[in-house]
């Protein structure tokens, strides 16, 4: 997958918290997030913060599709609430290897 079709498919599946991302689909999404916010920071924070609200749940969506895909809960992204060792806990669960198998979230992605 590469960045456009990650950040399409993000965008498609808005709020759709079902399924399984493979590690581009996350990682690419959180890339143009990240990227986009730093961007509209020097045109204005109230942009950047307009857009950051505007991409929370599918940021969200994803994130739960990506635990899915290792065979984890989305509710695990509640571990961002915790400063510092949440946030290493949470990139350490994120880049974990997908499981190859189907898994009670669905079938696993081709791509």
């Amino acid at each position: 997958m590469n960045f456009q079709d990650a950040v399409k498919t993000c965008f498609q599946k808005y709020v759709d918290f079902s399924g399984r991302a493979k590690l581009p689909e996350f990682w690419w999404f959180f890339l143009f997030c990240f990227a986009v916010a730093v961007v509209l920071e020097f045109v204005g924070s109230y942009v950047s913060w307009a857009f950051s609200l505007a991409t929370f749940l599918p940021s969200l969506a994803v994130g739960a599709r990506r635990l899915h895909d290792t065979n984890k809960s989305g509710w695990f992204q509640l571990i961002w609430i915790i400063p510092i060792l949440g946030w290493i806990a949470m990139i350490y669960l994120l880049v974990q290897p997908s499981d190859p198998a189907d898994n009670q979230y669905g079938t696993a992605p081709n791509n």
